[in-house]
């Protein structure tokens, strides 16, 4: 078992990113922080790290409990750390956002002015 892990192989490993190249292009834009800190995608994480990852719009608070650096099983990536997450919001709340259907473009100049009107803005 290795000593350090680099954090773009050990979130990509665990099963946070799809690929390896998306766990290193998130660590690079700042999407993951170790330890509350923006880091590299080469800085190592070690045993006891707090890894905090944001990925589809939901974030992500694990505590590593094992390194790895190859991608495994979800069943074994989930014994490799422990999940502080917060809870996901309701699907009511979800599902009472207003949403645009689904390729209807960019607002008209008249929607964009209810919306504003909406929010507030004179």
């Amino acid at each position: 078992m290795p000593q350090q892990v680099r954090i773009d192989a050990w979130v990509w490993a665990v099963r946070l990113y799809k690929t390896r190249t998306a766990a290193a292009a998130a660590v690079k834009a700042g999407h993951v922080k170790l330890n509350g800190v923006a880091i590299k995608p080469s800085s190592p994480v070690v045993v006891g790290d707090r890894v905090r990852v944001w990925v589809d719009h939901r974030l992500y608070d694990v505590e590593v409990t094992r390194l790895i650096s190859k991608r495994v099983g979800a069943p074994i990536a989930r014994e490799c750390y422990v999940d502080h997450s917060p809870p996901p919001p309701p699907k009511e709340i979800l599902a009472s956002q207003p949403r645009r259907d689904r390729g209807a473009g960019r607002p008209t100049k008249k929607e964009r002015r209810e919306i504003d009107r909406l929010r507030g803005h004179p």
